[in-house]
This record gives C-alpha cells, sequence and structure tokens, in this order.
C-alpha cells in the first residue's frame, strides 16, 4: 500500500520525484526516501520518517542532484516505521523501491543470511534488493537480473530498480500491485497512480502481472518475465493535473464532496437511454442472452465498497428479480465458497486493485463463475481480469475517505440492475423510465442538496464535535448508508461510532442510548418509513439527541427530532445517492473542527494491496 514512483530524462528528477509522491502521499505516509543517480557519486539516497515534508527538509539541507531516480511514500506492513526501514533499499550497486508483499520473506532472509548478505532492516523489500544484487554479481545485465530475482518471490510488488552499472535505465517489474509507466518527449515515468505522472505526461501504459518494463530515455521496452516482447500502445488519460488539486477547498476531502455532481454526470454519461426508458448496456459488456441466464448474483467488495454493494443487493432483487448476496471479499476467499456456473460475480473496488477483491474474483472465475467488475481506475487489476467492466468516472479521488468514487458506484450499480430488470422482463418500461428520468436530474439534485445543507451540517458538527460516541440507524436501503455514515466519521475524525439496521435498535443497541449520545436516524420517505419513524421515536424517547436526515416537508420527522436535515423527494431507489451526502459533510466537518488529518487519517491507505 506504498507509493513508488520514477524518473529518467535530462531534468533534475529529485523535484519531479517529490511532486510525483506528494500526489501518492494518499498510499502511505510513515516514511518516504529517494534514490538518484548522481553524476560521478553512483546512487545517492535520502530518507525520512513520516510525512513528506520531513524527506523535503533532508533533501534541503542534503540536495541530490542528478536526472536519473526513484522514490517511494511508505505504508508499512514489515518493520516498525523508521529510516532504517525506509525505501530506496540498498545492496551494493543496487537501489530499489517496492510497494506489496513478499510471502516467503522468511525464508528468503535465512537463504541471503546464509550467502553472507548483511541485512540492514526488518523488511521484506531489502531482500528484493539483495536477490538483484547476487544476480548482478554474477555477470547479469540489470533486466536479466531483476527476472532472476523475481522468479525467487512469492506475493505482491511493484518495484523500480536502479543500478550503478547501468545509470541510464529504470527496471521495474509487477505482479498483483499497480504500476503504470508514462511516455515522455526524451524521458520516461513510473508510478503507482496515474495522479503522480499527470503534470508530464498523458501517455501511459498499465503493467501487467508479470511483466518488466525497461525505462530509457527515450523508449520504454517491456517484455514478459520469460523475456518475450511486448508491444503495447500507450493510453491517453484525458484526467487534467488540475482535478489531482484541492482547487481552493480546504482539503481534498470536502473538495472531492463538491466534485460528487459533477462526477456522477461523467458516470451517467451516455448511458441513459431516455427515450427508450432504459440503460445503455454497450459499456457493461455482458450481452442480453448474459442478462437472461444468470441464475444468481454474487457482489464482492471491502470496506465502503462494501456498502455500496449493499445497496445493490437491493436493487438487483428488487428490479430484476435475481437472488443476490453480498460478501465481503476478505472472508469470501478464505472459506471456499460455493460459486459456478450460472452465477455472475460483481467485483467492486475503487482502485481496481484492492487485493482481497481480486483475489477473490479470480477464485469465482476460476470456478466458472462470469465476472463483471465495477472500478473506477481504466486498465486496473480487477477489470483486465474480469470478463466485462463497467467503469465509474469519479475521477482521481485523494482524499482516503472515499466520497465520489462511493456516490458513482451506487450510480452504476443502480443502473446495472435497471439494465438487468428490463432484459429479464421484470422491471416495467414505466419504471424503467422514472427511474431513468430521476438519473437524468440527479446531478442537479445533489448540487442542491450540497449546497443547500452545508452550512447547517457545519452546524451540527461544531454542536455535537465532543459527542464520543454516534450511532446511525437505517432501514431497506438506508441501513449500507448508516454503515457509510459511522464509517466516515471513524475513518477521519477517530469518534467512535456504529451503523445499525434500525429494526436492529431493541437488539443490543438501544442499551447505548442516553442524552449524551447522538442518533442520527435515515427516514427517507420509502417504503419502511413508518416503522423508521418509529424507531425514531423510540430514540428520542430515551433522550436522545436525534438528528434526521429526512425527506423535504415531513413534519413528523421534524416533530421528533432535535435537529432535522431534509434532501429533496426522489424515487426510493436513488435516496441512498442523497442521504449519504450530508452524513460525508458532518464527517468531514467533525473531522476538521477536532484537528484530525482529514485527507490522510493515521494508520489508513487509499488503496489496500496488501493483506
Amino acid at each position: 500500500m506504498c507509493g513508488i514512483v520514477g524518473y529518467i530524462g535530462s531534468q533534475p528528477s529529485a523535484p519531479i520525484l517529490l511532486d510525483g509522491l506528494r500526489r501518492l502521499e494518499y498510499r502511505g505516509y510513515d516514511s518516504a526516501g529517494l534514490a538518484v543517480q548522481v553524476p560521478g557519486a553512483g546512487i545517492e539516497i535520502r530518507r525520512a520518517v513520516g510525512k513528506l515534508r520531513n524527506l523535503e527538509s533532508a533533501l534541503r539541507e542534503r540536495p541530490l542532484d542528478g536526472s536519473v531516480g526513484i522514490g517511494h511514500t511508505r505504508w508499512a506492513t514489515h518493520g516498525r516505521p523508521s529510516e532504517v526501514n525506509a525505501h530506496p533499499h540498498v545492496a551494493g550497486p543496487i537501489a530499489l523501491v517496492h510497494n506489496g508483499i513478499i510471502e516467503n520473506h522468511l525464508e528468503l532472509r535465512r537463504r541471503l543470511e546464509g550467502r553472507g548478505c548483511a541485512i540492514a532492516s526488518d523488511t521484506d523489500t531489502e531482500l528484493v534488493a539483495h536477490l538483484i544484487q547476487l544476480e548482478v554479481a554474477q555477470g547479469k545485465s540489470l533486466e536479466d537480473a531483476v527476472r532472476g530475482a523475481l522468479a525467487e518471490l512469492q506475493g505482491a510488488y511493484a518495484i523500480a530498480v536502479l543500478s550503478e552499472k547501468e545509470p541510464e535505465r529504470i527496471v521495474v517489474a509487477k505482479h498483483s500491485s499497480p504500476l503504470v509507466v508514462g511516455l515522455g518527449e526524451g524521458e520516461s515515468f513510473c508510478a503507482s497512480d496515474i495522479p503522480a505522472l499527470l503534470p508530464y505526461t498523458r501517455d501511459m501504459i498499465f503493467l501487467e502481472d508479470g511483466e518488466v518494463a525497461v525505462l530509457e530515455r527515450d523508449r520504454i521496452r517491456i517484455s514478459k518475465l520469460d523475456g518475450t516482447a511486448v508491444e503495447r500502445a500507450p493510453r491517453r488519460i484525458d484526467w487534467s493535473p488540475v482535478m489531482a488539486e484541492k482547487a481552493g477547498y480546504k482539503h481534498f476531502m470536502l473538495k472531492e464532496i463538491f466534485e460528487q455532481p459533477r462526477a456522477m454526470e461523467d458516470t451517467l454519461r451516455g448511458r441513459l437511454d431516455r427515450e427508450a426508458r432504459d440503460i445503455h448496456g454497450h459499456e457493461i459488456g455482458l450481452s442480453d442472452d448474459d442478462a437472461r441466464t444468470v441464475r444468481r448474483v454474487v457482489l464482492l467488495a471491502c470496506g465502503t465498497s462494501h456498502h455500496a454493494a449493499m445497496t445493490g443487493r437491493y436493487h438487483i432483487e428488487a428490479l430484476a428479480r435475481v437472488p443476490t448476496v453480498v460478501e465481503l471479499a476478505s472472508e469470501f476467499r478464505g472459506r471456499d465458497g460455493v460459486v459456478g456456473e450460472g452465477d455472475l460475480v460483481i467485483a467492486v473496488s475503487q482502485s481496481g486493485e484492492t487485493l482481497d477483491t481480486l483475489v477473490a474474483a479470480k477464485e469465482a472465475k476460476a470456478k466458472g463463475a462470469k465476472v463483471l467488475a465495477i472500478a473506477n481506475v481504466i486498465g486496473s487489476a480487477i477489470p483486465r481480469m474480469s470478463d466485462a467492466v463497467f467503469y465509474t468516472h469519479a475521477g482521481p479521488e485523494i482524499g482516503v475517505a472515499s466520497t465520489k468514487c462511493f456516490t458513482t458506484q451506487l450510480a452504476n450499480i443502480l443502473m446495472f440492475a435497471i439494465w438487468l430488470g428490463r432484459r429479464r422482463d421484470t422491471l416495467s418500461a414505466d419504471r424503467a423510465g422514472a427511474l431513468v428520468e430521476a438519473l437524468a436530474r440527479l446531478p442537479h439534485t445533489m448540487q442542491d442538496v450540497l449546497t443547500g445543507t452545508r452550512q447547517l451540517v457545519a452546524n451540527l458538527a461544531r454542536r455535537y464535535v465532543d459527542a464520543r460516541d454516534v450511532l446511525y440507524l437505517g432501514r431497506g436501503l438506508s441501513f449500507p448508508i448508516a454503515l457509510e455514515g459511522a464509517l466516515k466519521l471513524k475513518e477521519i475524525s477517530y469518534v467512535h461510532a456504529e451503523g445499525y439496521a434500525a429494526g436492529e435498535m431493541k437488539h443490543g443497541p438501544i442499551a447505548l442510548i442516553d442524552s449524551h449520545v447522538p442518533v442520527i436516524c435515515l427516514v427517507p420517505r420509502d417504503s419502511h418509513y413508518d416503522r423508521s419513524l418509529s424507531n425514531l421515536q423510540e430514540a428520542k424517547a430515551r433522550e436522545a439527541r436525534v438528528i434526521s436526515v429526512a425527506t423535504e416537508g415531513d413534519e413528523a420527522a421534524r416533530t421528533f427530532s432535535d435537529d432535522l436535515i431534509e434532501v429533496p423527494d426522489v424515487p426510493e431507489e436513488l435516496t441512498p445517492l442523497l442521504t449519504v451526502l450530508p452524513l460525508q459533510l458532518y464527517a468531514y466537518y467533525v473531522a476538521d473542527y477536532k484537528g484530525t488529518d482529514v485527507d490522510q487519517p493515521r494508520n489508513l491507505a487509499k488503496t489496500v494491496t496488501v493483506e
């Protein structure tokens, strides 16, 4: 879950590497470092513990001069955060940065120590550097040495390697961890994610598992581990650099919350067939026969994406009448789940690189299931291994706590359910048409909610900022949103929060309620409204401070609530896309008032590509 970046060209490399690391800092921030080929001096290293600014300070004191280098920002997996455990790691003439986990590191450490290697750190990464160094010592080229070392590794890796013996190239390779290379004019780049390269190039190649690339100033050569050449044209990425900047907002998260109407518009564009009252299915990648013959849907996801998947179960069963289950990918992959031919597995991942979801989807595919990916990053690992892919178009999301990626996932899953229901004749044209029209209006509706509730929610956050516990209650489609609201508050403000199905109140959570516990009740006018309103009253009767998110004009909810946040009246299927917005804002403002690191909360990283 680290970030790596590399540059070879004619410009000074250190500023470019630092800028790339700054754009990747959401991937890890317990330490950072650079390795640069310094003319006449070989490879020099600078490393620092903590945030990237500490590395910048070290470079001001001891600059690095050279036009070839690699960089790394770390999220610890093996070895505590320390300068000695920070990347890049060095062995002889080799310097290396790595994202991933080497599963056979204990065996490799014993073997390398037996061969006399002096291993300075507690990391698995340093072992890879020593393996490459031993191969180079036998007279192999850097490229061949990397191949030889990789043959001994088990686990996940994306690596970038320098050698003092070959100062005019960088060798990179990947397996189960993301890596993209970029092509410029007389310069080449590599990074863990697209935003690091956007200021310098939009022409990028996504490496596949088991591939090695040699980066030189004027070319990039790609091959498989066995040396077979690979020809792959670069893709033009249309994200602009400004999309990865704060654009005047205090934090990336707040910017991304307010980008949701735009992200939704981009995600819906070209997919709503208003005339036919249907969804254009050409981007889904499944045939009408696939839709008619699927016997069960299995949704796989982790974290926030799991909450999006939970809404999918409601939509697919209600609109397409297909039995649907939702699985935590981390649990599914460990229990030999029953899945096979006739099952459609939908793997939901913002980054498309989430390791648990990737492995679970691969297992399901190996058992005969068809796999559909829902992801935000084009060319990422899960879409590549899937039979079909339905991309969201949220653009880069820098804040660790997901907002716009979540709501665009909700939209994609709902569009898929409409498409599936129409092809299975379980959804009438009239009902589908009403949903399509509501989706077409959704970006404007979301904008109204964000601008209309921002100040109210900020005031509520100020009022309840010292609450140590918060409960979120919802029924039906509002239950996953209650879970998501609680997760957001926990992630960035470190306040204990729990989301519950409101019908489960009397089975335990009601014991927690008193005058010190704010209870956030989701009570939109939907098919669960009467029972949700009853739960709200039960919380109020126990002296809870009730904050309700309700449909505009709901006087009953106003009567029984201490504070009321209103959202427009929309078809029930779209309510999660509106009720989640004030919950995102509430979490943001509580964290901001507490002074926590909103964009990079402690112990978390954006993309979980390790176990």
